[in-house]
């Protein structure tokens, strides 16, 4: 159960800092809780989204993941009951003000720590995103979250990772030496001071994949001065999972923990022949810039992610217009990708390109296959290398009845 202070801190500060009022003029979106990636990767692009979707959004916090998933639902027609809690009154105004802008009816309120909200399960969806690493025993929330959702639901997870955060801890500490006791806006102020200034091999100054600290006084106090905070490894987090008896099923974006793609040549087939957690913990060390784990588990790993072997399933692409990529590799046979976790060439025959440039969201993999006059074995040959270069970063997804 979160402490005190914890609350207080975001009662002071809610964090992300948020203006309700650009809800107006912009939607946020990322992972987890993204409808089209909830029902790809946990319920084989297949749910029957007709039927009602009960969601816990386990700490809400001001509302991102809340409000994009209430969107998402709305605008698809899908019938959803989710109840959204947490500690913080000043937090769920904001959320609050967030989904009456937008008209969100599906939503309930509550000020409520996680460990009591799951007594209302079992829930379809979970969203617990920046919430278990503040917790005083993490395991206990794990644990709670593991009773809460359905055999055959699946929950979204953010925690932090520690490689990217290099220098927070350590600043955390000097922080709470020096500044512990002062009132909240004295330490935003003095810390700020001192981050001008810090010393030039100090390793929070050197690492550039931070910015929080820079954006608000809220995110500074996130950052830096929160009383509770600590970071999984791959390792550390798939043990945790394994303690409240869940399974992973999937970190996102997958190509950003792939051993092989970040190693030699000549040491690939070594990074592929090693267990797959032992790998994404290399690749984790080697990568060194992972600030968050955004997770999807399930009570169980295996039967969750949408395979094109359905040719009922739907492609879609989230970020890319599919026309333009297709033609793209139909004449290059390969594109460049800036992603998030990095930018990079993906190379793709120049054949399944045509297929792409189907990929309009309305048509199945078997429409698609039909329009080419392909039988089902041809086409998942020149289907295949396309789900091989998208999906593991986040281009590409499956549902059935998920639109964009």
């Amino acid at each position: 159960m979160a402490s005190d202070p914890v609350r207080e801190q975001y009662e002071t500060y809610p964090y992300p800092h948020r203006d309700p009022e650009e809800e107006r003029t912009r939607l946020l979106e990322g992972s987890p809780s993204n409808l089209l990636e909830v029902d790809h990767y946990l319920f084989r692009g297949r749910r029957d989204w007709s039927q009602p979707f009960r969601v816990l959004v386990a700490g809400c916090g001001t509302g991102d993941g809340l409000i994009q998933l209430a969107t998402h639902l709305q605008r698809n027609g899908f019938p959803a009951e989710i109840l959204a809690v947490d500690l913080s009154d000043a937090s769920l105004e904001i959320a609050r003000k967030r989904a009456e802008i937008r008209s969100l009816e599906s939503i309930t309120f509550q000020r409520m720590d996680l460990i009591d909200a799951v007594g209302q399960g079992p829930f379809d969806y979970i969203d617990c995103c920046g919430v278990l690493h503040h917790l005083e025993e993490p395991d206990a929330g794990f644990r709670a979250l593991s009773d809460a959702v359905a055999d055959d639901g699946g929950l979204g997870l953010m925690v932090y990772a520690p490689f990217g955060r290099a220098g927070v801890y350590e600043m955390q500490d000097v922080f709470r030496g020096l500044l512990g006791g002062l009132p909240a806006a004295e330490k935003v102020e003095t810390a700020r001071e001192m981050l001008a200034d810090l010393p030039a091999h100090n390793a929070f100054a050197k690492n550039s994949l931070l910015r929080d600290h820079e954006i608000s006084d809220a995110g500074l106090y996130d950052l830096l001065l929160h009383s509770q905070d600590r970071a999984y490894t791959v390792s550390d987090l798939v043990a945790a999972l394994d303690r409240a008896s869940l399974s992973l099923v999937s970190f996102l974006p997958p190509a950003q923990y792939d051993l092989s793609r970040i190693v030699p040549e000549g040491l690939r087939g070594r990074a592929r022949d090693l267990p797959a957690v032992e790998a994404m913990a290399l690749a984790e060390k080697l990568r060194g810039d992972i600030k968050v784990h955004n997770v999807y588990v399930a009570k169980s790993a295996d039967g969750h992610v949408a395979r094109p072997t359905d040719a009922a399933l739907r492609p879609i692409l989230p970020a890319v217009p599919a026309v333009k990529l297709g033609e793209q590799i139909a004449r290059k046979g390969q594109f460049r990708a800036s992603l998030p976790h990095e930018t990079c060439v993906i190379e793709v025959p120049k054949a399944a390109g045509v297929a792409l440039a189907r990929a309009d969201g309305t048509r199945t993999l078997g429409q698609i296959a039909a329009e080419l006059s392909l039988d089902w074995m041809s086409f998942q040959g020149l289907w295949g290398p396309l789900d091989r270069a998208l999906v593991p970063h986040g281009l590409m997804l499956y549902s059935r009845q998920v639109r964009r």
